[in-house]
């Protein structure tokens, strides 16, 4: 039998996959907390390695915070801390009590809103070990940062935003507040 040229696989040379990092989460034997950002939504899975292949435990995604009575994006900070919130508590209801982050192949930076969702689940009782230098502040997380732009704009947010939105997103911080404590209240671990 001849010997095969070993060709790198195509999510590789695609840039999809960065299969060393991959390999040392995998190794670590802990769940792995997987972030992933869409055009729309942020899509949050605890994924545990098997031989086999990987578990997926759970999977939360961004729409689910319309059933808690979120009006606002589903992508921006708020929400992506309320979807790791989610993702968290329904991790430990499970009885995990740890994982580590998994961002895929987005570079990191300082606030990002990955890190608001990994901010979400370690308020959420999740253990995931980073550095409180990426995270990003509270002011940012319960969106008053967005909320004092839109207050800004004057007469162009009423050109830009429907009245609707503009006056779910004058009162973010609220709104906000008004959300978690939903999500606090019908969570089964009860935090």
């Amino acid at each position: 039998m001849s010997e095969l040229k070993r060709f790198p696989p195509r999510r590789r040379r695609s840039g999809t996959t960065d299969y060393r990092k991959r390999y040392r989460m995998v190794r670590s034997g802990r769940p792995r907390l997987v972030v992933r950002r869409t055009g729309t939504h942020f899509i949050v899975q605890l994924v545990e390695p098997k031989a086999g292949g990987d578990r997926t435990i759970l999977t939360v995604n961004s729409g689910v915070l319309r059933r808690y009575g979120w009006k606002a994006g589903l992508k921006n900070t708020p929400a992506a801390y309320l979807t790791g919130y989610l993702a968290g508590a329904l991790a430990r209801s499970k009885g995990y009590s740890e994982a580590i982050a998994d961002i895929g192949m987005r570079t990191p930076s300082k606030g990002a809103r990955v890190f608001a969702v990994m901010k979400g689940a370690i308020d959420a009782g999740l253990s995931i070990p980073t550095s409180e230098d990426v995270l990003p502040d509270e002011s940012r997380i319960r969106g008053e940062v967005l909320s004092e732009y839109v207050s800004s704009l004057g007469e162009q947010g009423v050109e830009r935003f429907s009245a609707s939105d503009l006056e779910v997103l004058r009162d973010l911080p609220s709104h906000f507040e008004e959300v978690l404590r939903r999500i606090k209240a019908e969570l089964p671990t009860g935090r």
